[in-house]
């Protein structure tokens, strides 16, 4: 018989996998799985078991929210043997999910994460860390996880947008150094990301144009410090009408980026605080990891 490794995060989103959870059950048992189950206990745990365990089954499903994703692919990357996740999400935005076209319905989504097809999906190494779909800077970075889980619970990605905003009263900026493919960029900027996927923070279409998530590129959006209200107002003009029409943002396509600069610059990798650094390399690694989705993306 099949095994597989069910992990879920019981107080992901709204705690909705309580109601589905022998649903859930029954789709894999009916797929001919032996299943292990184990909800998470405490930050890390979804890492802990997915490199310890992943190998001795032959399919690792994670429910959960970004955070949960984040700990699961950080586990497979190191684990010996390598074998393909199923996702069925439960946070509040749910980016990676959306970008690989799984439903948020979560029976539906559990259908697909036994009996779907494999995808080889791009992975990002940040100083050796890994990330799936997004690592960022900035202003509005800190939100996601400042935001409190109550709020991300009611208000799903509009917590992050409201909590954003406050941030604008007191924008920091960083002077760095931005080197990729022979090209050096040196500027002040006040938000950088680098992102696999379609969405950040729920919002769709933010990360470019053409995003594929098995072509060994990220998409690259840096912005610089406006000097003036009236740049500020044309920034957030070309990200709200998702038009990149101003010289004040910097969009590019690479595989190997590093950010250099004189004082502590504080990251999150999937909504998560990844850390302050001097210095930043990400690199991305191509198709490392296989995915279970529908039949069509």
């Amino acid at each position: 018989m099949k095994k597989l490794l069910f992990i879920f995060n019981p107080y992901a989103g709204k705690t909705q996998i309580k109601n589905k959870l022998l649903q859930i059950l029954d789709i894999m048992v009916a797929q001919g799985y032996e299943v292990t189950i184990y909800p998470t206990q405490a930050r890390s745990d979804a890492f802990r078991w997915v490199q310890e365990k992943a190998g001795t089954y032959d399919l690792v499903v994670l429910s959960g929210g970004d955070g949960t994703l984040d700990e699961a692919v950080g586990g497979m990357m190191l684990s010996e043997h390598k074998v393909p996740i199923g996702y069925i999400p439960a946070g509040s935005t749910n980016d990676f999910a959306n970008s690989l076209k799984i439903p948020k319905d979560m029976v539906k989504a559990a259908k697909i994460a036994v009996s779907g097809r494999r995808f080889a999906c791009d992975v990002g190494a940040f100083n050796g860390k890994s990330f799936i779909y997004v690592a960022a800077f900035g202003i509005f970075t800190a939100a996601s996880y400042k935001t409190r889980q109550e709020w991300k619970n009611i208000l799903g990605h509009a917590a992050y947008f409201l909590e954003g905003v406050k941030s604008l009263y007191e924008i920091t900026s960083y002077y760095m150094r931005v080197e990729y493919d022979d090209i050096v960029i040196e500027d002040e900027f006040i938000f950088g990301m680098i992102t696999n996927s379609n969405s950040v923070g729920g919002f769709k279409n933010m990360t470019g144009k053409n995003v594929l998530l098995d072509d060994g590129k990220f998409e690259v959006t840096l912005i610089r410090l406006p000097k003036n209200i009236v740049e500020l107002n044309e920034i957030l003009a070309s990200l709200t009408n998702l038009i990149d029409d101003t010289e004040l943002i910097y969009s590019f396509k690479s595989d190997h980026i590093t950010f250099f600069s004189d004082e502590k610059v504080s990251w999150t990798l999937d909504g998560e605080f990844g850390g302050s650094y001097f210095e930043v390399t990400v690199q991305n690694i191509r198709q490392a990891l296989e995915f279970m989705v529908r039949e069509k993306l």
